[in-house]
């Protein structure tokens, strides 16, 4: 058996905490899971550096923010004709299948990408298992891309992603090869039209009477109305008033993804199982979580962060479930509440590995002290930092500050919560006179550490350019001219 540890990174897609049993949500079938964090260890305050898919992935896989590696909203693949031959948005960068090959590990994609052209491997991949839509539409009937062969897939994608998991697993363990397996599943994913459709899955009929009491109803949000005005204003994009208005109250909607879910906690499972079967459990470092949260009716609408004008990373967009279990090597049943980031996985893994960054300016931070059980004095501050195009966000154990651009012809107000006393994030304080020390406070540290990370080239908030797309272009033109637009890659 290799000493070095094999590395399994399950990501889901679109999913906050508190839709696994393991947070506390009564109504879910996660039973896998729940095992998974009773013998590993559960981050309670994990969070995204973004609420978008794309740019998740893209901090996860370099350990960057989406100011430094320029990906700061989806890859739009409605324009895959016109990206260039071959285009990956990570191209050049240092990733993770990079450094881990570059150590003798075999490493696989077999999943969900959507960072660039799923037709042929991003660098660093050697075994690469896709389906074609970045954009979930459905979870069945997908063209799959499988290591230069084409091929519908009619089945459940994650049933497939999974059975093509395990393969991969079984293979480099006959081989005794250290391996890192990326398995980005597409699911729950939430948005229509995936979670409208009438196929069922051996979960939906678990759900079919399930009152859907832990998404919350409330109000239609304002802030959710204006972002919506926004996308329908552009003439390339046709919506009508749905899903953001509507999947709170649309009962199919909601118990089809909780089925999805469990469809998602099957596949843990079935690797879970694979690991024990093989007796590699104790060699794997197994890694749980997702690329951001999903408002599912929280403050008045479903959907991303930046689903409303302005952008949010209130907490169920922002907070992910994050578990990590290696069996005498992690804490089995430790519960931390230490503020974390998936973006901290890339130095983890790293750590793991015993391999060193190549790019030493990262604001991702090795977990490895925390999920071992080591001595922590030396961990530094409890803060994790994000950013949706015009917000970026500190997040403390007692705050949460949204800080808005401020260069732009239309002007959005901050907002500051107490999460202690007010979890919800409902009652904005930051233009109380009596909290004006923490707002200033807190927007210098934010001030400091996207001056000490953020990548001129990919800072939108001094005029820099994002990879291939925006969900504000037009606020942008009008605070740095009309010639801006997103690129595909930087000089």
């Amino acid at each position: 058996m290799s000493k070095q540890p094999n590395i399994i990174l399950i990501f889901t897609d679109n999913q906050q905490a508190a839709t696994l049993g393991c947070y506390g949500n009564d109504e879910i079938h996660t039973p896998n899971l729940n095992k998974l964090s009773e013998t590993g260890v559960t981050f309670d305050n994990a969070f995204c550096p973004n609420a978008f898919c794309s740019p998740c992935r893209a901090s996860v896989l370099t350990g960057m923010l989406p100011s430094q590696h320029g990906v700061h909203s989806w890859i739009d693949d409605r324009k895959m004709a016109e990206w260039p031959s071959d285009w990956h948005s990570l191209d050049g960068l240092d990733t993770l299948p990079k450094a881990l090959k570059h150590q003798g590990y075999a490493t696989a994609l077999v999943g969900k990408y959507h960072l660039g052209q799923p037709t042929s491997p991003a660098e660093g991949f050697d075994n690469w298992v896709t389906l074609e839509d970045g954009h979930v539409r459905s979870f069945y009937r997908n063209k799959i891309f499988d290591n230069g062969e084409v091929y519908d897939q009619p089945g459940h994608s994650v049933d497939f992603f999974t059975d093509k998991g395990v393969e991969f697993i079984e293979q480099q363990t006959e081989a005794e090869t250290p391996f890192f397996l990326y398995l980005p599943y597409p699911a729950p994913y939430g948005h229509w039209p995936a979670t409208k459709e009438t196929d069922e899955n051996r979960h939906t009929a678990r759900y079919a009477d399930c009152p859907m009491n832990s998404i919350p109803r409330q109000g239609l949000s304002k802030a959710a109305v204006d972002g919506y005005m926004l996308r329908a204003s552009d003439a390339s994009e046709h919506l009508d008033f749905s899903m953001l208005m509507r999947a709170p109250n649309d009962l199919g909607t909601l118990r089809n993804f909780y089925s999805q879910i469990s469809m998602v906690d099957d596949g843990v499972g079935k690797i879970m199982e694979t690991l024990d079967r093989l007796e590699i459990a104790d060699s794997t470092l197994l890694i749980f979580t997702t690329d951001h949260g999903l408002s599912t009716g929280e403050h008045g609408f479903w959907g991303h962060g930046a689903a409303t004008l302005p952008s949010n990373l209130h907490h169920a967009a922002h907070n992910i479930p994050m578990i990590m279990r290696q069996p005498g090597t992690t804490e089995a049943g430790l519960r931390s509440k230490l503020m974390a980031s998936n973006m901290d996985v890339f130095a983890t893994i790293l750590d793991h590995a015993g391999i060193e960054p190549n790019e030493t300016a990262l604001p991702s931070r090795s977990l490895l002290p925390i999920i071992s059980g080591s001595d922590l004095s030396d961990w530094g501050a409890d803060v994790v930092f994000s950013e949706q195009e015009e917000t970026r966000v500190i997040r403390t154990p007692k705050w949460a500050f949204f800080k808005r651009f401020e260069g732009a012809q239309k002007k959005f107000i901050d907002e500051l919560f107490d999460v202690e006393s007010d979890p919800g994030e409902t009652q904005n304080l930051a233009a109380d006179p009596a909290f004006a020390e923490i707002v200033y406070a807190l927007s210098e540290q934010l001030a400091a550490f996207f001056e000490t990370y953020a990548n001129a080239q990919a800072d939108l908030w001094k005029g820099g350019q994002p990879i291939q797309h925006s969900e504000r272009v037009q606020y942008w033109r009008d605070t740095w001219g009309d010639d801006w637009q997103p690129v595909y890659a930087y000089d």
